[in-house]
């Protein structure tokens, strides 16, 4: 039995629904209709409230995936692939292919859900506030304000894996210069926020026997985890390799305006099927990939220009000297160039390839295994 179903692609991301979403989603019309609505709105009756509830439970998972697509849509901006959105039990989680590559770019990507919740929450109480509005409509607009807001505010504490974990991570890193130190310090807030949560859940449930006690006492479980799991990855990456140990610190670079037959002389003999960052100005303007000389007849060398035959930078994939193994190997799948520039904003410090992965792996590269 599968776990999670595809709901299709919004703006080219894949959306996915965990099977637990079904449950919170009954459990969600079940106590609005029942507790929320007839004390909120009374004398609607039982049909307008399960109605209401029924129309405020999807609103509440759709406000998640559009907290969800904030986070998504400002990562693209920022270079940084998505594998796809899934909505499940607590909430909802964007998937990210690649590292974050600055602090700036992380603040930006983990700020952005929380303007989208902000956002929808106003809008959602600007609408209740409207003379004559319904009242059922009214009740509908309140809540799902008010829970945007609570979202917005809960996200917001400075706690890995929260948002706001995310932006005091960033704000670590922009100030030590160390992804790795600054990823142990908002994890460490993020396991102290949960463990109050289990103790805060865990006595309330037994002081007053409130179901609320035993649901903040899961949240924070899952914070636990969660937390937990960013200081593990954060330890390991420090024995991960990265891409200046893997890329070729001195290729053979080609400019613009050179014939084929000027970057053959160039070549060691025989070696016609590299790739060949090329450079103009100081600056890495693309590549001439793999094959081109071999894939070119001979008699063309002389005649056809590196222009003619390379691949613009904005189709190359661009690496940090700082990226780590699990980044570069994102970033080689991705491409069919095997191949990608490692920069200094546009200065080139190397080309890596497949086959230094899989030398880095301990991999023969004539297996392809990346």
């Amino acid at each position: 039995m599968r776990s999670t179903y595809s709901l299709g692609r919004v703006a080219g991301i894949p959306i996915g629904l965990h099977w637990s979403v079904l449950g919170l989603l009954f459990l969600l019309m079940w106590t609005l209709a029942t507790g929320i609505f007839p004390e909120t709105n009374p004398g609607l009756g039982d049909d307008a409230h399960f109605a209401m509830a029924v129309v405020s439970a999807t609103g509440f998972f759709g406000s998640i995936l559009l907290h969800e697509l904030g986070h998504a849509l400002q990562a693209r901006r920022e270079g940084v692939a998505i594998d796809g959105i899934t909505l499940w039990l607590f909430g909802g989680v964007a998937r990210f292919t690649g590292m974050f590559r600055t602090a700036g770019s992380e603040f930006r990507i983990a700020v952005a859900g929380p303007l989208v919740s902000l956002a929808l929450g106003a809008a959602f109480i600007g609408a209740a506030l409207v003379p004559g509005i319904p009242g059922a409509v009214d009740g509908v607009c309140s809540w799902l304000g008010f829970i945007n807001l609570a979202l917005l505010a809960f996200n917001l504490l400075p706690a890995l894996p929260l948002d706001g974990g995310r932006m005091l991570r960033a704000a670590l890193w922009r100030m030590k210069g160390d992804l790795r130190a600054a990823t142990r310090l908002a994890a460490g807030a993020g396991r102290v926020l949960a463990l109050a949560m289990i103790g805060l859940g865990v006595a309330g449930t037994a002081l007053f026997g409130a179901f609320s006690g035993i649901w903040l006492a899961l949240i924070g479980w899952f914070l636990l985890q969660a937390a937990g799991a960013e200081g593990r990855a954060a330890a390991q990456a420090g024995r991960m390799p990265r891409a200046r140990d893997m890329m070729d610190a001195d290729p053979i670079v080609a400019r613009p305006d050179m014939t084929l037959d000027d970057v053959a002389d160039e070549s060691p003999w025989g070696a016609h099927d590299l790739a060949y960052p090329v450079v103009e100005d100081g600056r890495a303007v693309g590549l001439l990939p793999p094959g081109a000389l071999a894939g070119t007849p001979r008699a063309d060398w002389e005649r056809l220009r590196v222009a003619d035959r390379m691949v613009g930078r904005d189709r190359v994939p661009a690496l940090g000297a700082d990226d780590e193994l699990p980044v570069v190997i994102a970033a080689l799948r991705g491409t069919e160039l095997e191949s990608a520039l490692v920069l200094d904003g546009d200065r080139l410090l190397g080309v890596v390839t497949v086959g230094d992965v899989a030398r880095a792996l301990g991999i023969d590269p004539r297996s392809r295994a990346v």
